[in-house]
């Protein structure tokens, strides 16, 4: 390996950690709702719905960046998204509505958060195939620190300025870090080393990988984790003081005690996926998922206990989102990546989505959280049964074209 090679993929990594920093902070969003609540005059579940559509844009973004990237490189398609989010967030300080509310928060900030957080990663994973797992962890980890970060720094700009500059400072600083960070982004060259020759059967095109039964099984059990901990950290303040009766300013804490352990799922988890199948490792995380719902669900909650629960879960969702990008790539290859863990991510958005129409239909956070319940059962079975699809999936399925072609030409 050159020297001209590492630094390239050093200054990627370091690139992909400023900016993911910066992309994660929309996870503070829960600080917000009962400001914009009060400013809009509608409950704090109608307004809260615009981070379900938040994650719904960052998924629909996700699974475009393949596409993307056939066009455009990394640090363009990133640079863009982070001038799309400081206008998404200075558009939304001027929310005066739901609808304005859902067009800016929700779908503009989504969309650009979406599309420089799956290609910036997987574009970083790629210049380290070799410890794919440890590099998941640092980019998004970085990703999870960003939510524990400007949770402090929301909070003091909150307390010294009014909502809507807050919105606008919010903005300034992650566009600046965001096309800083592209600045700093190479695209990392194509796997083509004997390596990766050798194992090229395992190598899935996207159609390839959607006719496997393991890829849709894999899709069942992310968005059940999604489901769980995108819809837990976009209400956590509002279901400690509602439901736990917590007072507000304990129930605060809440989005603190997700940022540490979000962080702690995505750098345990991540570091262990390196040394253990990590098919395993996502079996960790669903059973820590299930534990915090039980908690939720079934025992009598007080401050401790309700910190417990959803730190659990968000352990759980941190450690996830690391490993899948790399449990991907080990069941479908490495160069088609970014298209193949696309459409999975789409689940994120999707989680998010469910669980809000859930509990907006049934008046409760009880029926959304006994749906998730049920759903992470099936999901740590299927964790339990999966297995990578066969090389010969793949080299029968490209012999039957070969030989077809053969036919059409004779």
């Amino acid at each position: 390996m050159t020297t001209g090679h590492n630094t390239l993929r050093y200054r990627t990594l370091a690139g992909t950690i400023i900016t993911q920093l910066a992309l994660g902070s929309v996870y503070t969003w829960s600080l917000f709702n009962a400001q914009l609540s009060d400013k809009l005059s509608e409950p704090v579940s109608k307004v809260a719905f615009s981070f379900g559509l938040l994650s719904l844009a960052l998924a629909l973004a996700s699974s475009l960046a393949g596409k993307l990237q056939e066009h455009f490189s990394v640090r363009q398609i990133t640079a863009s998204a982070g001038l799309l989010l400081g206008l998404g967030f200075f558009l939304t300080s001027h929310a005066d509505s739901l609808l304005t509310l859902y067009l800016f928060a929700g779908i503009m900030v989504g969309f650009a958060d979406g599309a420089g957080y799956l290609l910036s990663l997987s574009n970083c994973v790629k210049w380290f195939p070799e410890r794919k797992g440890l590099i998941s962890a640092c980019a998004i980890g970085a990703y999870g620190l960003g939510s524990l970060s400007f949770k402090y720094i929301n909070l003091t700009l909150l307390s010294h300025f009014s909502l809507e500059h807050t919105f606008q400072l919010w903005g300034a600083i992650v566009m600046c870090m965001i096309v800083v960070g592209s600045l700093l982004m190479s695209d990392a060259p194509r796997q083509d080393s004997t390596a990766t020759r050798a194992a090229h059967s395992r190598d899935f095109t996207l159609a390839q990988a959607m006719r496997q039964p393991q890829y849709w099984m894999l899709a069942m059990m992310f968005l059940t984790l999604c489901m769980a901990g995108l819809y837990v950290i976009g209400i956590a303040k509002d279901i400690g003081e509602s439901y736990v009766k917590l007072p507000a300013v304990l129930a605060a804490n809440a989005v603190a005690v997700i940022a540490v352990a979000n962080l702690s799922g995505r750098l345990i988890l991540g570091v262990l996926s390196d040394k253990m199948p990590r098919i395993w490792v996502i079996t960790i995380a669903q059973v820590a998922a299930l534990a915090g719902m039980l908690m939720l669900l079934f025992t009598s909650l007080d401050a401790s206990s309700f910190f417990i629960a959803i730190a659990c879960i968000a352990f759980s969702f941190g450690g996830a989102i690391t490993v899948y990008p790399s449990l991907v790539s080990d069941f479908f290859g490495l160069n088609n990546l970014t298209k193949n863990y696309g459409v999975i991510y789409l689940g994120f958005g999707l989680g998010s989505i469910i669980g809000s129409v859930v509990a907006s239909l049934f008046g409760s956070f009880m029926a959304a959280f006994y749906l998730i319940l049920a759903l992470q059962t099936v999901s740590l079975l299927l964790s339990l049964l999966v297995r990578p699809p066969s090389a010969a999936a793949v080299v029968t399925r490209r012999t039957s074209h070969h030989r077809l072609g053969e036919l059409a030409i004779n």
